[in-house]
């Protein structure tokens, strides 16, 4: 049994402003250059810092989605999950130095891009909230930069056991921030967020009824997490309903790309990492179409298309787009250029497939159903 001593801890924080505190006195005791390293990379698959629009957010008036909104303001004001991203009695100790050199390599580069990933959305999160004056958009970024706050704790917690902490104070002040105008913001967080949630609860469901491929603690917490992703990706829902253009017209050919890009970083992301999945029991390319097929039926609440995942191009055109880029990776000179054009036409055949045309519904609000 590990359990967690009684210093502050980032789970009970009670605003985001409270949570980095304790971050940054963390930070102070111990850090990770590597780690801290590996956050900083910029590349077209690992997590990316945020900046946008902040006045056109302000100007966000949620009064046609007022009842859904105050409701899902109510939810997570009660906070259902404070104290819960801690270590306690159920956190079963972890051998390092005993775990396979692979399989070691890819969870830390898991957890630290899971990691990165957190912590943007807290500095987008927050960053709104200091900047706006609109109490409905100041209030709800203040509640998800709460949370995202909690979970980057968290995995910094399970980072340390194995000698390894992200500096997210030195990522605050020196990763490049990408800007997004408001709109692609939104398509692009909502996925991230209902993708998260897709993502954590198959790997949950799946080691309920496989516990042995558990190897790391951390995977007990995750229904609760996922959660939390869910409530988030409600938001960006609420968000995009306040204005019918976003989901409409040419902006649908950008909803397409995207479910493209966001499903393929994915898929290529995952293909990295062979000795986690081996671990835990899972086919990458089964839990693809698993989280697609999740994302994909919660993503109606809000996108009138879905991609076409049994399309017989669908699999075909990843598996080229994965191929490119681990020779990407490999090659330089002419060889290099002709990988990224053959990346860039697996991803164009992608996006070329027809897309899955459906009937929003009037209320966009769901419950975890999964």
């Amino acid at each position: 049994m590990n359990v967690q001593n009684t210093e502050k801890h980032t789970a009970d924080a009670t605003s985001v402003e409270e949570g980095l505190a304790i971050a940054q006195a963390q930070d102070e005791k111990f850090t990770s250059e590597f780690a801290t390293e590996t956050a900083m990379q910029n590349t077209l698959l690992t997590p990316r810092f945020y900046t946008t629009d902040f006045d056109e957010l302000d100007a966000i008036d949620v009064s046609s989605v007022r009842e859904d909104w105050d409701k899902l303001i109510d939810q997570m004001e009660s906070d259902p999950n404070k104290g819960h991203f801690k270590k306690n009695e159920d956190w079963d100790h972890v051998d390092w130095d005993g775990m396979e050199p692979e399989l070691k390599k890819e969870f830390i580069d898991f957890l630290i891009s899971s990691c990165t990933a957190e912590f943007s959305g807290c500095v987008l999160y927050k960053e709104m909230k200091r900047r706006g004056a609109n109490k409905d958009i100041t209030q709800l970024f203040q509640l998800m930069a709460r949370d995202e706050a909690r979970h980057a704790g968290f995995i910094n917690d399970a980072l340390r056991e194995a000698g390894l902490r992200v500096n997210l104070g030195f990522l605050t002040q020196k990763k490049k921030y990408t800007y997004f105008r408001p709109k692609f913001i939104y398509y692009a967080t909502y996925l991230s967020e209902k993708i998260g949630y897709a993502r954590y609860i198959t790997i949950f469901r799946h080691l309920q009824a496989h516990p042995e491929h558990r190897f790391h603690p951390i995977f007990k917490w995750f229904e609760e997490w996922c959660n939390d992703e869910f409530s988030h990706g409600e938001a960006f829902a609420l968000l995009m309903k306040t204005d019918p253009k976003l989901t409409s017209g040419i902006n649908v050919y950008w909803i397409k790309f995207f479910l493209t890009a966001v499903y393929a970083t994915m898929y290529v992301r995952d293909h990295q990492r062979p000795a986690f999945h081996k671990a835990l029991g899972v086919d990458p390319d089964w839990y693809a179409h698993e989280v697609f097929t999740k994302t994909s039926k919660l993503s109606e609440q809000i996108f009138p298309i879905t991609l076409d995942i049994d399309h017989p191009r669908w699999q075909r055109g990843l598996e080229r787009l994965q191929k490119a880029n681990v020779d990407m990776a490999e090659a330089k000179g002419l060889k290099k250029i002709g990988a990224q054009i053959r990346a860039a036409t697996a991803f164009v055949s992608l996006y070329t497939i027809p897309a899955k045309k459906h009937v929003v519904p009037a209320s966009t609000r769901l419950e975890p159903a999964y």
